[in-house]
């Protein structure tokens, strides 16, 4: 595992996380693991629509019976086998504390994390546009989301914790230009 890397993109809902996993699967061709598939998973087999209150209850379902860790405990042999492949694979969607706690621990020096940030207000314009993932409806449920992933899956912590931070609040050359530098210092 010597030259391998497990970087985990964290951010809040709407700060570009996926653009940079997006980018960096363009640019550079690493596979990802998406944290929140068992989610969208146990919903089809529940027979459930695709929205943010599904979303939630199935994921605080899942969590309740596997634990906070659940998503990193889910996706780990999923990391393991991209590692097979792969110097590099990219996590995208870790949330919680437990999680990134796992994923350390298993992984130590080779994994790294990037926060990606953006206000409120930028985040909420940009989850209000979103047409086929889950378009958020209104500022009270914005805020609602927010909350939850704060105060119940420890968002938080991760993103505290993160080893780099991208700022995404300008435009898209410009972000993808500060990945770039970001990166550039992982592989190093």
């Amino acid at each position: 595992m010597k030259n391998k890397k497990v970087i985990a993109v964290v951010g809040m809902a709407g700060s570009g996380k996926s653009e940079v996993v997006k980018y960096l699967q363009k640019k550079y061709n690493w596979p990802k693991v998406y944290f929140g598939a068992p989610t969208f998973e146990r919903m089809e087999k529940d027979g459930l629509d695709l929205n943010y209150k599904n979303e939630r209850i199935t994921r605080e379902k899942i969590r309740k019976e596997l634990g906070p860790g659940a998503y990193a405990i889910l996706s780990a042999p999923k990391i393991n086998q991209a590692l097979k492949a792969s110097d590099i694979v990219i996590i995208e969607s870790l949330y919680s504390w437990d999680e990134y706690k796992i994923i350390r621990k298993r992984f130590k020096e080779n994994f790294q994390t990037i926060a990606v940030f953006a206000s409120p207000e930028v985040r909420f314009k940009r989850l209000t546009k979103r047409k086929k993932e889950r378009p958020i409806k209104n500022l009270k449920e914005f805020e609602e989301r927010d909350f939850t992933e704060i105060e119940k899956t420890y968002k938080g912590g991760p993103i505290a914790r993160a080893d780099y931070m991208i700022i995404n609040e300008k435009d898209l050359k410009t972000f993808h230009k500060n990945i770039d530098s970001v990166i550039k210092n992982i592989l190093k």
